[in-house]
């Protein structure tokens, strides 16, 4: 990389619930790199949320471009950043400067990444929606994983930002009925608006739901999306013999308590686990990475992926941003943080 050095704002957490904006030099783009300005980038409610409560085993290694430190902390995390290219190293195409793009990269004002990684958005795009585009292959790769046939009658714990978008993806799947799990009214709401047939409070309402609405004992399929680890046990209850529970949260360090000595072998009920990191193998002839990055970005603009994005704070006021979310006041579903004066 070149010598030459530039400045940026990136964010760390240098302990457990503790925001700080620190001051880094980044180089000039090299051969194959280009620089990126911010526009927006997106908080993860899931996965990011557990890393600032310090409740990620802190031996897990780092799996992203451009995170630093480790999740004992201080660590640099992130992986929803979208901007604009403003610098190209050699071997680069010229055309690609002033491309709108997402990068899995940290919350940072700018910085230096592989062009391969700087995924083409179009100007259509708001950059605060192409904060979700990675929400949105997670979303993707868990409906591949739960393997839906037309006319399935599911279950889904947990209405965030993942579960509102497996919601929308599985009624565009043909699922004969969709009921959410989710207590908070503005989450069932939007819920509803994303193609839910029916909203929950707890599991055993469902269960009932899915009898009364679909005229059966149990789901064919149940996902558990809310980051509860209680829920793991409420949704295998809904399962219908021979069913699958797919496990979309993740935990950290937090114990999950399964009954699985009653009904879980007599119904010979599957669970699988759906993380965004692999593909399911059955699948890997036909489908890879790209293929299903190129799907999401298909689908970005074709679902109303906009209403989840229920505040915008400036990137200088982060700290805010994640109490905020940790609390769900106001009604906080995904928060995008937006950076200087830049159109959102």
């Amino acid at each position: 990389m070149s010598s030459e050095k530039l400045t940026a704002t990136s964010l760390w957490f240098p302990a457990p619930r503790t925001v700080e904006l620190r001051t880094e030099q980044i180089g000039k783009p090299d051969a194959g790199e280009v620089r990126i300005q911010t526009i927006a980038s997106g908080i993860s409610a899931g996965t990011e949320l557990l890393v600032y409560r310090g409740l990620v085993p802190p031996e897990l290694p780092l799996d992203l471009p451009g995170m630093a430190g480790s999740f004992g902390f201080p660590i640099k995390f992130g992986y929803a950043s979208v901007g604009r290219i403003v610098e190209t190293g050699a071997g680069v195409d010229a055309s690609r400067m002033g491309e709108l793009v997402f990068v899995h990269h940290p919350h940072q004002s700018q910085y230096v990444a592989r062009s391969e990684d700087a995924i083409t958005l179009g100007d259509e795009t708001p950059p605060t929606v192409g904060t979700l585009l990675a929400n949105l292959e997670t979303a993707i790769n868990v409906v591949l994983d739960a393997h839906p046939r037309l006319g399935d009658r599911i279950v889904i714990f947990g209405q965030g930002v993942v579960g509102l978008l497996i919601t929308a993806l599985l009624r565009r799947a043909g699922a004969g009925l969709l009921i959410a799990v989710e207590p908070d009214a503005a989450r069932a709401n939007l819920s509803m608006q994303l193609g839910a047939d029916g909203v929950a409070r707890d599991g055993d309402e469902a269960a009932q739901m899915v009898e009364n609405l679909g005229h059966c004992k149990g789901a064919d399929i149940a996902l558990e999306c809310s980051g509860n680890p209680a829920a793991m046990d409420e949704a295998l209850g809904t399962v219908a013999a021979e069913g699958s529970l797919v496990a979309v949260s993740w935990y950290g360090v937090k114990p999950v308590p399964l009954h699985l000595g009653a009904e879980f072998h007599r119904k010979r009920l599957r669970i699988i686990s759906s993380q965004v990191g692999g593909m399911d193998p059955a699948l890997t002839p036909r489908w890879n990475r790209g293929r299903r990055l190129d799907l999401a970005r298909a689908i970005l603009p074709q679902i109303p992926v906009h209403l989840l994005v229920t505040h915008q704070i400036p990137f200088q006021r982060a700290r805010e941003a994640y109490q905020l979310l940790e609390s769900r006041k106001d009604g906080a579903i995904h928060i995008a943080l937006t950076y200087e004066d830049r159109n959102v």
